[in-house]
């Protein structure tokens, strides 16, 4: 397969090349995203591989779980970019590209020669994408940054203590990093099509403090949103102790009740119609919210009166939102997840078979897949340095 080509013509980002940089969670999964909508995706990795390839379990090694799960529809070469020759043959490609991405400081990356202003005079169409802790400029900028970093950052440990917790916590998945990542993709998406317009490429930014305060911020900032401010920081539904799974009889279920209609359904299901009339903190959204804590407790005391299942059937039929506490192993067996086709048995020619959830955008025109697993290190170094001698 020759660079102009891409392993799913049929993707919406198909002939789009994509150099690829990163490394462990973050990058990896928005260029995945990225090789999910067509793109022909390379990653460059040292002779030592991504770190994520060396993270448990594994079958073999140098492929561990996390490293398959953010690494397919892509293509592995192998560069030692501290070696003159070898960073010569990475600005070849990037002759060939539209997308450049990296997740290491911007400072590192001057030291390895390849500085924006280096890229940009081999490749003025090269969009350049760097995502990194925190923004060029303030007192942050060289430090380093990890999810867990972040997360402390952007106030995730002391909201959980502020909800309920009885300590700081994290987020217990990559909380930042993905979210970061799918920044990053659209800032990506954005930077080529403005391309469209002016023929350059230029520099993206994607610092993951300022991403995920983007994301923590828009419902916390509150009162703060005005200035003077006129209410203290936080939201306060999001901040109730009693906003979490319902214990019922027999375990617990998720619900909600969020309008008039779903307030007068539940009242009714526990006979007290009348509250709804007669007690104003359930008669409107303000004043709900305002007593959000106290009804959560309410609803809690109720819900202890009946099974799950008679809970779920209840609601269902009334038509308040309701869904089980799903625990890890139920996704396997999932019937909506069966129904839509979002697991799939992905054949590898040196893993087996490897279990993998659809893309999970689809598209009528323009399909989404898996065009690769992903691959061993250094799988398609000789076949993509090869192609530049043709």
């Amino acid at each position: 397969m020759s660079l102009t080509e891409n392993a799913n013509l049929q993707g919406a980002l198909a002939g789009l090349r994509v150099i690829d940089l990163t490394g462990v969670v973050l990058g990896p999964y928005a260029t995945q995203i990225l090789g999910d909508y067509g793109a022909d995706v390379i990653k460059i990795e040292p002779p030592s591989g991504d770190i994520m390839r060396h993270a448990g379990p594994m079958k073999h090694p140098g492929m561990g779980h996390i490293f398959i799960n953010a690494n397919r529809n892509k293509r592995s070469v192998v560069l030692d970019l501290r070696q003159p020759e070898q960073r010569e043959q990475l600005l070849a490609l990037c002759k060939t590209a539209d997308v450049l991405t990296y997740n290491i400081r911007p400072a590192s990356m001057a030291r390895l020669g390849l500085s924006f202003d280096t890229l940009h005079a081999i490749n003025p169409r090269l969009v350049v994408c760097g995502a990194y802790g925190y923004s060029e400029g303030g007192p942050y900028s060289d430090w380093p940054a990890y999810d867990d970093l972040i997360q402390g950052a952007a106030c995730i440990p002391w909201l959980m203590t502020q909800s309920g917790s009885p300590e700081p916590r994290y987020v217990p998945a990559t909380f930042a990093d993905r979210v970061t990542g799918l920044n990053m993709v659209h800032a990506v998406l954005a930077a080529v099509i403005a391309r469209y317009r002016t023929g350059l490429g230029q520099h993206v930014e994607v610092p993951m403090f300022e991403c995920l305060l983007q994301f923590v911020l828009g419902e916390h900032l509150s009162g703060e949103t005005w200035q003077p401010p006129i209410a203290p920081m936080g939201y306060t539904r999001m901040l109730s102790a009693n906003r979490k799974p319902y214990q019922t009889q027999d375990g617990y279920i998720c619900a909600l009740m969020y309008n008039d209609a779903h307030w007068q359904a539940f009242l009714k299901l526990v006979g007290q119609t009348d509250l709804f009339q007669t007690d104003a903190r359930f008669s409107t959204h303000v004043e709900r919210l305002k007593h959000i804590d106290a009804l959560y407790a309410f609803v809690g005391e109720h819900m202890r009166a009946r099974t799950s299942a008679e809970w779920m059937k209840d609601f269902t039929t009334h038509d308040i939102p309701v869904m089980p506490m799903m625990k890890l192993d139920d996704l396997l067996t999932d019937p909506h997840l069966a129904a839509t086709q979002a697991w799939l048995d992905v054949p590898h020619p040196f893993e087996g078979m490897l279990r993998q959830l659809r893309p999970p955008v689809r598209m009528s025109g323009t399909p989404t897949g898996v065009w690769r697993p992903a691959p061993r290190l250094g799988e398609h170094t000789e076949e993509v340095l090869n192609s530049l001698r043709t």
